[in-house]
């Protein structure tokens, strides 16, 4: 058994947490010693009870790791430990880094430059829209896009990323195996083709309460800053902006409405002494020692538009559909033979890209 196996198999046993594993390697040097320690042994260390010796010295009994790595196999995901390369730097000097993460995907050198985008599942159409401009626009300038995989805020921050063919990151509260929201499989699919989807949980574990602030930490940990987008006073998007301040980076906060309650823990992160962001500019401007000026292009409130992208295929037969009269987007699903979610992805890119604009009741025309 080499490390990453033992890693794995230490990740699996119920009550033993990056913490502790830290401990226990400080005094036996590498993992696959722990897993062949006495219960005697492990007790030594500080930290480690009874209980929690007794279920490591009898992990074979507890889990299979055999079919673990099966599984791993199998799934076409791998892990990375800390010793690894492509495990990401800034989440290294978090207090609890995971002891590994599984990924499907690959994490690369460019993620060192990530940006946390969280808000709420519950999620009003400014809400939407705001957060894949912003995922698109960070993800147009070389930034990677890491946001948790749910519905509303998380979604619409991947997909406006994907929108700009720049790098996402989804990181499960669950099981990789795991699909959370059913609806976001071919979302999950695009993320890994071009970025990663990780996680720290072992095959088949189910979210929960206590999975999600676990995600929440791993979010904030590998970024620079974390942008809220639209998050109400009880939010899960709070734990993560708790994190973030608790780590050292820098929280953003995106304004709403002041009569909104999904705007009202924007608003008091704000107060507290979040930079407040109305565009991506915002958020680089915290780290140009990273972006400067000279080495970026233009952004859009110095131009006014995004710098012009040549067409995907799918977007070039949306815009062949549209001309200068209104057209429902329906009828330009009937029309491109494309799925609903291609559609959508499409129309979103040529708008930030200012060829079509968006009128009320989700109708779209040419720009100029």
């Amino acid at each position: 058994m080499d490390s990453r196996e033992a890693l794995v198999a230490l990740n699996m046993i119920e009550g033993v947490g990056p913490v502790r594993v830290r401990q226990l390697l400080a005094h036996f040097g590498e993992a696959p010693a722990i897993l062949c320690a006495s219960r005697h042994q492990l007790t030594q260390v500080r930290g480690i009870g009874e209980d929690t010796a007794a279920a490591i010295a009898d992990w074979e009994k507890r889990v299979d790791l055999a079919a673990e790595l099966k599984r791993i196999e199998d799934f076409g995901c791998h892990v990375i430990t800390p010793a690894d390369e492509d495990y990401p730097p800034s989440l290294r000097e978090i207090y609890d880094p995971p002891v590994v993460l599984y990924v499907k995907g690959r994490l690369t050198a460019q993620d060192k430059n990530a940006v946390a985008m969280v808000g709420s599942r519950q999620v009003s159409h400014y809400g939407v829209e705001t957060a894949r401009k912003l995922g698109y626009q960070l993800a147009y300038l070389g930034v990677t896009v890491v946001s948790g995989g749910a519905r509303g805020v998380d979604t619409a921050s991947h997909t406006g990323a994907l929108a700009a063919k720049g790098r996402t990151v989804a990181v499960f509260g669950c099981g990789i195996n795991h699909i959370t929201p059913p609806e976001n499989k071919e979302l999950f699919d695009r993320i890994a083709a071009s970025g990663a989807v990780i996680t720290q949980f072992p095959f088949n574990r189910q979210a929960d309460r206590q999975t999600f602030p676990i995600r929440n930490r791993i979010v904030a940990g590998m970024t620079l800053g974390t942008v809220v987008v639209e998050a109400g006073l009880n939010s899960g998007a709070l734990i993560t902006a708790n994190f973030a301040t608790e780590y050292g980076r820098q929280v953003f906060a995106v304004p709403g409405r002041i009569d909104s309650p999904g705007s009202k823990g924007c608003h008091d992160l704000i107060k507290k002494g979040a930079k407040l962001c109305e565009g991506a500019e915002d958020i680089l401007s915290e780290f140009e020692y990273l972006f400067p000026a000279t080495n970026r292009p233009p952004t859009a409130s110095e131009t006014g538009t995004l710098p012009a992208l040549p067409l995907s295929a799918n977007e070039q037969s949306v815009f062949e559909i549209l001309g200068h009269e209104e057209t429902g987007i329906d009828e330009v699903i009937r029309h491109s033979g494309l799925p609903a979610s291609a559609v959508s992805v499409a129309l979103f890119s040529l708008e930030m890209k200012r060829l079509v604009k968006q009128l009320p009741g989700k109708v779209f025309v040419r720009n100029g």
